[in-house]
Formats: C-alpha cells, sequence, structure tokens
C-alpha cells in the first residue's frame, strides 16, 4: 500500500532526484563517494567502506597460563559458551543479560562490552552473527514500515510519535518506505522539535532517525540498512561544533574501535546538511548567541582536520577551518534567534530544495 502524498510538490525534490542518481551512478561504477562531497585500534581508510582494521596491525595473546591474563582468558571462555548456546537454540540475550548472569565475576559492564567486541573481531564476524545484542536507544519516524523478527508489524509515522530502533536489524523485514530522504538528527531535543513542529509532515515523504548522541550500534545498523536497501540520500543534522562533527564522522566513515565492522556499519554516501559554520555568518546569527570552543574542543578539531578522510572532504575541511579561525561554536538551538521555527520552516526545507549539502 502507498504512502498517502502529504508534502511539497514534486518539483521541490528535482535537486533531491538529482543527487540520487549521482549517487546511484557512483554505485553502479563501483566506486566510492561521489566527488563533491587492541588489534582494534589499528585502522585504515577507504572512501567507499570508511574505517577499516589494517591487516599488519599489531596483536596480543591471552594466555590460559599466564597470570596477567588468566582471568580474561577465562571470561573470554565463559562468554564464548554462552554464545554456542545461543547460536545453537537461535536464541538471543542483550550485552546487559550477559553481565547479568554472573555480575560478580564480570565486575562492570565493560568489561562485558569490551570481550564482546574481541570475540568478534577474533572470528571476524559482525556482532550481531554472535546472537548478542544491544540495548537501542535511537528512535526512527516517517514514512516507514517494516516487520520485526517475531512477526511484528511497525508502522512509523510523521506524526509527533516516534518508534523505537529495533534491537534485531538484522531480523527485521518487508521495509517498505518511498521516502525521497534519511536525515540522521543529532541530539533528541532537536528531534523532538522537527517533529512537533510537523515537519516530517510538511517535508513528506521522508525518513527521520536519531541515535540521542553518539550512536549506539543498533541506530548505526539501521542507517545502513535504509541506505543498503533504498539507496536514499542520507543527511546529518548536527551542531556546529566538534563534537557534532565526531558523531557525523561515526555515522559516515566510522570509529577505530568498531573498525573491523565497518562494511555494516558505515555508509560514505552521508552529506553534512546543518548547522554548518559558515551559515552562522550567513545568517548573521548574533555572536553572543554563539560559544567559545574550549581547549578540548580545539584539540577535538584538530584531530578531525588529521584524519585521512577529511583530506576527501575540501568542502568539510572549509568549514573547519572557519569554526578553527572563529574559535566559536554553535548549537542548532541558535537558529530560534530568527524564529522559533526557523529550522523546520525556513532552514531545512531551503537546504533540501536547493541543495545546501556538502
Amino acid at each position: 500500500m502507498a504512502f498517502a502524498p502529504m508534502g511539497p510538490e514534486a518539483s521541490f525534490f528535482a535537486v533531491l532526484d538529482q543527487h540520487k542518481a549521482s549517487l546511484l551512478a557512483t554505485l553502479r561504477r563501483g566506486g566510492g563517494e561521489p566527488a563533491g562531497g587492541g588489534t582494534r585500534l589499528a585502522s585504515r581508510f577507504e572512501d567507499s567502506v570508511g574505517l577499516q582494521m589494517v591487516s599488519h596491525c599489531t596483536t596480543r595473546k591471552i594466555k590460559s597460563d599466564s597470570p596477567k591474563s588468566v582471568k580474561n582468558f577465562a571470561l573470554i571462555l565463559k562468554i564464548l559458551s554462552m554464545i554456542y548456546k545461543l547460536v545453537q537454540s537461535n536464541t538471543y540475550a542483550t550485552k546487559r543479560d550477559v553481565y547479568y548472569t554472573d555480575s560478580q565475576l564480570f565486575g562492570n559492564q565493560t568489561v562485558v562490552d569490551n570481550i564482546i567486541n574481541d570475540i568478534s573481531c577474533m572470528l571476524k564476524v559482525p556482532r550481531m552473527s554472535l546472537h548478542i545484542l544491544s540495548t537501542s536507544k535511537g528512535l526512527i519516524a516517517g514514512n516507514l514500515r517494516y516487520m520485526e523478527e517475531d512477526g511484528t508489524r511497525v508502522h512509523c509515522t510523521c506524526g509527533s510519535t516516534a518508534v523505537a530502533v529495533p534491537s534485531n536489524i538484522q531480523g527485521i523485514q518487508n521495509l517498505i518506505t518511498d521516502a525521497k530522504f534519511l536525515l540522521i538528527v543529532e541530539k533528541d531535543a532537536t528531534f523532538q522539535r522537527l517533529l512537533d513542529d510537523s515537519f516530517c509532515n510538511r517535508m513528506s515523504p521522508c525518513i527521520m532517525v536519531t541515535g540521542k548522541g553518539v550512536p549506539d550500534l543498533n541506530t548505526r545498523l539501521l542507517v545502513k540498512k535504509l541506505w543498503d536497501t533504498f539507496h536514499i540520500p542520507v543527511f546529518a543534522l548536527v551542531d556546529a561544533d566538534p563534537h557534532g562533527i565526531e558523531i557525523m564522522c561515526i555515522y559516515k566513515y566510522g570509529s577505530k574501535a568498531m573498525s573491523f565492522e565497518a562494511h555494516n556499519l558505515t555508509v560514505p554516501a552521508i552529506r553534512w546538511l546543518g548547522l554548518l559554520p559558515s551559515d552562522i555568518k550567513r545568517l548573521n546569527i548574533p555572536r553572543d548567541t554563539l560559544i567559545p570552543l574550549t581547549k578540548r574542543d580545539q584539540m577535538k578539531l584538530d584531530s578531525v582536520l588529521k584524519r585521512p578522510y577529511v583530506t576527501c572532504q575540501p568542502f568539510w575541511r572549509k568549514e573547519m577551518e572557519i569554526m578553527a579561525d572563529s574559535k566559536m561554536k554553535a548549537e542548532i538551538q541558535a537558529l530560534t534567534f530568527l524564529s522559533s521555527d526557523y529550522l523546520s520552516r525556513v532552514y531545512l526545507p531551503n537546504k533540501l530544495k536547493f541543495g545546501g549539502w556538502i
């Protein structure tokens, strides 16, 4: 069943449709993204995938007869035993479930999380293949329907209520959408404001996702699955600060910690829609609504500028240099100086209509 059209005229999406055609042409050529736009810690960059673990990275050994590693060895065996039982019975458990099987033995959740990542890296399989899930914190809204592994049918809407991102992304099937684009929103507060302003309805058909800050694994898997299934343009809306840029880079290029699973997580076709540092000057946003960069911000910005994928993104580099030169950052909420609904009524529609992404 088709989704009822509620958004702008078809001509509104002309530039978006051209962008999608460019993305598809690049995919057919088998290239990277279109022009213009322990062991896990060693990684390299490939523009069609993102950060990946290098083949010659350093490794560490965990021995059963070494006093230094005997406990870690035992914990790995315990979790491997649990994984074996889950796979054999075709059932799933969350990382939290694993921790509470013997919380005193594990000590804290981080120990379990790190061991599961080590096992996934060691076996060279996605974590989902271990039948261990993460608890989702992300939300999704818009023109999308799908069926979960247990047969539950989910109908996301363009209303004021979002749907929680599923815990088992691999298990969802029968995805249906006529969305023209997918918008990743950095912060939950901005996401909720867009829903309250009926942005999804006005820009329908579209999909919105938020990971509520640094995205959890399931939110990243969902964005990747939507891209792989529909190949619709994907945009990021983040604060004009080093932290927002970092979050956008995680969606687009991945992270060093999960570089061994980059093929399943990254979407290099993502474009930066806003808030761009150059927009701050262009829109005459007053300086007293901006925030000075802290020393930690400056260190983060310097770190991002040195990353290999920034060399492939001259427009991104230019925006970050504008931020560095001004020594100021801005939250998306700074746009409310212009009007309370400027983001949803003017800023995003104009960006989408006229191709204001990089």
